[in-house]
This record gives C-alpha cells, structure tokens and sequence, in this order.
C-alpha cells in the first residue's frame, strides 16, 4: 500500500484505506473516495492532486492525498 500522492498518473488504484479523523473520512467520501472504489490520478502540480473517482474530476490535497492508501 502506498499514499496515493505516490501512486502513478494515469494508472487505476483500488483504494485500500482511508485514514484520518472520522471527519476527514466523512468529507472524503462525500467526495467518492470510498474504500474499493476506483481512483485515478490525472495530474500532480505542487503536491496538489487532481484525480479522476467516479466519473468526475477532484483536486485534492497533498495532505489529504497521504490519507488515501491505495
């Protein structure tokens, strides 16, 4: 498992984990980051992640991204 500000671009992760507070967790997936769901990174600027999960396109954070373990 490694943090998906790891992960390669363009490639499909199965998201494994998500860790943080119950919070974090919370507006993760209200974002569709859920565990064994599909995430994709498009492109990385700065630490700062833009992604593809369900169908539409997420910028998130380097912080958040080392949440996400796929």
């Amino acid at each position: 498992m490694i943090p998906l500000n790891m992960a390669d671009s363009g490639k499909p992760q199965i998201i494994k984990r998500i860790g943080g507070s119950p919070e974090v967790k919370k507006h993760l997936e209200n974002l569709g980051f859920n565990v064994g769901g599909e995430v994709c990174v498009v492109s990385a600027l700065a630490g700062n992640l833009i992604v593809k999960v369900k169908e539409s396109r997420v910028a998130v954070s380097e912080e958040l991204a080392r949440k996400i373990m796929v």
